[in-house]
């Protein structure tokens, strides 16, 4: 087995990390436990939960990620967590006894309806962990390359656009109908879709052309005001913007002109109330918590 090798991938959440896999790790599905008690049919999630800054424990075919308590930062413990799975699966431990019934995937998917600023927008919530990595597509085209689930969603005539986010799938639809007449059939597809624990997000290759790739920046790769401004939507802005339906990401800062570039996605997008939002929300609070260092914030939509 020494040829099992993990690596490290970064998300946009900074509380998770993925640990990836260069072999197949289950056969099919994906797992989330959230205690070491949920994960007492497997081995290694329940060895990572002695970890006292391990929070939950998501496991698919081919990658662990795992998120974390505040109480530690990433870079200081990763690279031992990565140890720790290599040499676990190195040794031919079994990841998840999947032939037992009671593995919490078999868990019921509760999937819910909620209106957003955007009238032309409906957020769909669920109990299930859907993704860690935002993924927007704006035709079929785009979900062929990264989203199954959205690929199927665009098969709905009146849907115009997806964007599916770590526990909720916002979807934008043509005005040629009312939420009213078919947000029922769509939950009751999402819920079903789930069920049946179909792939949701395919491992995105850098080459897929959808609006993430502007929030997968590392850190280290941005000058200080740049790391200050993702810190700042990260903390105080995009829990808000969640709750909506949407997200905001960080595209660019201009030392020059101090003018801060932000895509908005899903619910943010095109909504009628977002540049208020933009401007009495988000740009008082940089200039707030920045001062002198910007002058305005724009917005694109993902």
């Amino acid at each position: 087995m020494s040829e099992i090798s993990i690596s490290i991938q970064n998300t946009n959440n900074n509380t998770i990390v993925k640990f990836v896999s260069n072999t197949t790790l289950i056969n099919g599905g994906s797992y989330e436990f959230n205690n070491i008690d949920e994960a007492k049919n497997a081995p290694l999630a329940q060895q990572l939960f002695y970890l006292p800054f391990v929070k939950k424990v998501f496991v698919t075919a081919n990658f662990i990620a795992i998120q974390k308590y505040d109480i530690v930062e990433w870079q200081d413990v990763q690279e031992e967590v990565r140890e720790q799975i290599e040499a676990y699966l190195k040794d031919g431990n079994v990841v998840v006894k999947e032939a037992n019934s009671s593995v919490s995937k078999k868990k019921a998917i509760e999937v819910y309806a909620e209106v957003t600023p955007n009238p032309s927008v409906m957020k769909f919530g669920t109990n299930k962990s859907l993704t860690t990595v935002d993924v927007e597509c704006k035709n079929i085209d785009e979900a062929s390359a990264s989203s199954p689930l959205a690929q199927e969603l665009f098969h709905f005539p009146f849907v115009k656009e997806v964007f599916i986010s770590e526990n909720y799938v916002s979807i934008t639809k043509f005005d040629m109908v009312e939420w009213n007449d078919i947000y029922p059939e769509l939950r009751n597809f999402i819920r079903t879709y789930l069920q049946e624990d179909k792939t949701i997000v395919k491992a995105i290759s850098k080459k897929v052309a959808t609006t993430t790739e502007a929030t997968s920046i590392a850190p280290e790769n941005l000058d200080e005001t740049s790391a200050k401004i993702v810190s700042i939507l990260d903390e105080y802005i995009k829990p808000a913007v969640a709750s909506d339906g949407g997200n905001i990401a960080f595209k660019a800062y201009n030392k020059e002109t101090k003018v801060v570039s932000v895509i908005l996605q899903g619910a943010c997008s095109g909504c009628p109330s977002s540049t208020i939002t933009l401007k009495n929300g988000i740009e008082t609070m940089l200039k707030d918590m920045l001062p002198n260092q910007i002058s305005e914030v724009v917005a694109i939509n993902g």
